[in-house]
């Protein structure tokens, strides 16, 4: 398995409100705008998948594997050739910090590794930023 994970991130709002944002996909709401159309397309969503487009990949969908309440959301992939499961990690450190991690675990063979790697790091550190940004206390 390849791993990619990103940085340690801070959230300055309480590990409960984001988990019960991370855990209900229906909040992607939120960050549907933020989301570059020529990077992902048709983009769609319920409370335990999302789905969306990536030329040249075509459809990727994951589905919600796992919630362990404030501190883990897993996610497994769903109609690839090949199993990608992601993990957003959450620790409170203290009322309104809370620190998140997300990892990237793909069963990739030495090709496709060779033509993701550099984005898919690229990503995990990108949408770890956007989950860090979010405004956890209004929704």
């Amino acid at each position: 398995m390849t791993e990619f994970t990103s940085g340690v991130k801070t959230i300055l709002h309480n590990d409960a409100d984001v988990f019960r944002v991370l855990s209900d996909l229906r909040k992607l709401e939120l960050v549907k705008d933020k989301i570059p159309e020529d990077k992902l397309k048709d983009f769609t969503f319920d409370q335990d998948s999302v789905s969306f487009r990536i030329d040249p990949v075509g459809t990727v969908s994951f589905l919600v594997v796992e919630r362990e309440p404030n501190k883990l959301v897993k996610f497994k992939s769903d109609r690839l050739p090949f199993d990608i499961f992601l993990w957003i990690q959450l620790v409170s450190k203290a009322e309104k910090d809370t620190r998140l991690r997300m990892t990237v675990k793909a069963d990739l063979n030495p090709f496709i590794r060779g033509m993701v790697e550099k984005p898919m790091k690229e990503a995990v550190e990108k949408i770890s930023e956007v989950l860090a940004q979010l405004p956890y206390d209004q929704v």
